[in-house]
């Protein structure tokens, strides 16, 4: 990719990403695709608890297209992110995590140990921008990381899937994640081939040693391991999206987390003719 096309050379993210891009941004079937799949391998790459809820910090949220990867998993989440459109279109789309309007280079604004996972999809590499007079790329990138380490709890994992510009970028981030504390390194996906390689820094927040993950490797490796994802949700079974199981389920997860919705009947998920919303 040129550097003149890299979005983060457009204007800073809260300008760059405007009502008209923030629409076009999440009604691109290619962008859908590529977040989800992109935040499904973070997930993976945080390993969680298999068959346990989770609160996880979805840095760089956007509409929330990461978080609803995150609740279809089971998992209660809260975004952060600095475009006021996106965070409005994520409120438009009904997403099921608490939302908030923050630049991450000025710090995490939550308690100490709060989250058990964080994941970021494209959103790392804006912090080596200096879009304002006063910003200093490497104490912003402090900043981030020693609150980031904070609100985490121990023996947790934080997964950035990033694109950096350049391999200066990369050791920067890396050099000042590592002050803050963490441990860890890049977990790299199919790193010879220039369509699929992808890079994911994976950070340790403490507790016990952790060893790196392998980054995938081979085409071969990629086609199993969307089969083997598929077969997995073949046997959970989900409902489909709009049908009254699916309806249910999700205002049971509402009612979890705490938020008012109205009570079943027998006309909940029922399909109403001759009206169009």
């Amino acid at each position: 990719m040129a550097a003149s096309g890299r979005p983060e050379h457009q204007a800073p993210p809260e300008i760059y990403y405007d009502e008209k891009e923030a629409e076009k941004y999440t009604r691109n079937s290619r962008i859908i695709e590529i977040q989800q799949k992109l935040s499904e391998r973070a997930l993976e790459l945080l390993a969680l608890p298999e068959d346990s809820s989770c609160y996880i910090l979805d840095v760089g949220c956007g509409s929330g297209l990461s978080g609803e990867v995150l609740t279809e998993a089971g998992h209660v989440w809260v975004g952060v992110d600095i475009s006021t459109h996106m965070l409005d279109v994520a409120r438009d789309r009904e997403v099921e995590g608490d939302l908030i309007l923050a630049d991450m280079g000025d710090g995490m604004p939550f308690r100490p140990g709060t989250f058990d996972g964080v994941i970021s999809i494209s959103a790392l590499q804006w912090l080596c921008n200096a879009d304002k007079n006063y910003h200093v790329p490497a104490r912003r990138m402090m900043t981030f990381f020693r609150t980031l380490y904070a609100v985490m709890s121990r023996g947790s994992r934080a997964v950035f899937q990033l694109y950096p510009e350049n391999s200066a970028q990369l050791e920067l981030l890396t050099q000042q994640a590592m002050k803050a504390g963490f441990s860890g390194g890049l977990v790299v996906d199919y790193p010879n081939s220039s369509k699929a390689k992808k890079m994911f820094l994976c950070l340790f927040c403490g507790g016990p040693s952790q060893t790196l993950p392998q980054g995938l490797g081979t085409e071969e490796e990629e086609d199993n391991s969307i089969a083997k994802k598929f077969g997995k949700r073949e046997r959970m079974r989900k409902p489909l999206k709009n049908s009254r199981d699916w309806i249910l389920e999700k205002k049971e997860r509402r009612r979890k987390q705490g938020k008012f919705v109205r009570p079943d009947s027998k006309y909940t998920g029922r399909k109403r003719s001759g009206r169009h919303f």
